[in-house]
């Protein structure tokens, strides 16, 4: 989970496309390890779930890896740490500043690309991307599809609404790109909602094998609240459903593993 720096005077980054100065304060994960800035007020923050999808997969040192909606960039420049060549995907203007400026503070290495993912391949290609051209894709994509989430009620804050959700279909669009982007053996990291883990094999369905889902709990004995994905392109290996990742424990808590995580330490070895 994101700790934030008491006291810290948040700063005004430019904004390209508003011409609105975005206010962002300093922040940090994994112990300090990564340092960053983050939207001071309303827009997506960067925490618990950028840190899970951060350690979800190994890269191997100079593994082309790109974060897919990378907002200011918490989850890319962590494999960017771990000696990763990084493309940070972002389609707001922005957040692809703090993304800029984060890599910076870091001294990471990383191609920004500001582009909708869901544009066509010709404007992915004019933007900066080519296909199969990455190891690892990693990604958080929006969690909720417009008219199709009654519980959900978009933020008024118009950077955060665009985080968190999207239109029908979009999210089988999301995945081609990731396919697309990937080259043939290349390994996808995702995070969802857990409900939605029917829709995301669904997705993954045909252009993904060696698919792994890991449930996440807050607390024992409470429904899971996440999904952690992995899959392999073309591959043909079956579905896995892996042990659950617990939160906190009933006291509140942080369990051993879940803290193992927010430092930075490896994920568990998956069971033979």
């Amino acid at each position: 989970m994101a700790s934030r720096r008491r006291g810290a005077a948040a700063t005004n980054a430019p904004g390209l496309q508003s011409g609105r100065p975005v206010s962002a304060e300093p922040d940090n994960l994994f112990g300090g390890r990564l340092r960053l800035y983050q939207p001071a007020r309303g827009a997506h923050r960067a925490g618990t779930d950028a840190v899970l999808l951060a350690r979800l997969i190994d890269p191997v040192a100079g593994a082309h890896v790109c974060d897919l909606g990378a907002g200011s960039g918490a989850v890319g420049l962590a494999y960017g740490l771990a000696g990763a060549r990084v493309t940070l995907v972002e389609r707001e203007p922005e957040m692809a500043v703090l993304a800029r400026r984060n890599a910076a503070l870091n001294r990471v290495e990383a191609a920004i690309v500001e582009t909708d993912l869901l544009a066509s391949a010709a404007a992915r290609r004019a933007a900066g991307l080519e296909p199969e051209s990455q190891d690892i894709v990693v990604t958080n994509p929006p969690f909720f599809e417009d008219g199709k989430s009654p519980a959900h009620r978009p933020s008024p804050n118009a950077l955060r609404a665009a985080a968190h959700s999207f239109g029908a279909g979009d999210l089988d669009a999301w995945i081609r790109t990731c396919a697309w982007l990937l080259r043939p053996g290349g390994q996808l990291g995702l995070i969802h909602r857990a409900d939605a883990l029917p829709a995301c094999l669904r997705a993954l369905d045909r252009r993904f094998g060696s698919v792994t889902a890991r449930p996440v709990h807050a607390r024992p004995g409470r429904p899971a609240i996440r999904v952690l994905i992995r899959a392999r392109k073309g591959s043909r290996a079956p579905f896995g459903l892996l042990p659950p990742l617990v939160l906190q424990e009933a006291d509140g808590t942080s369990t051993p593993e879940s803290s193992a995580l927010h430092r930075g330490e490896p994920w568990p070895a998956d069971p033979a």
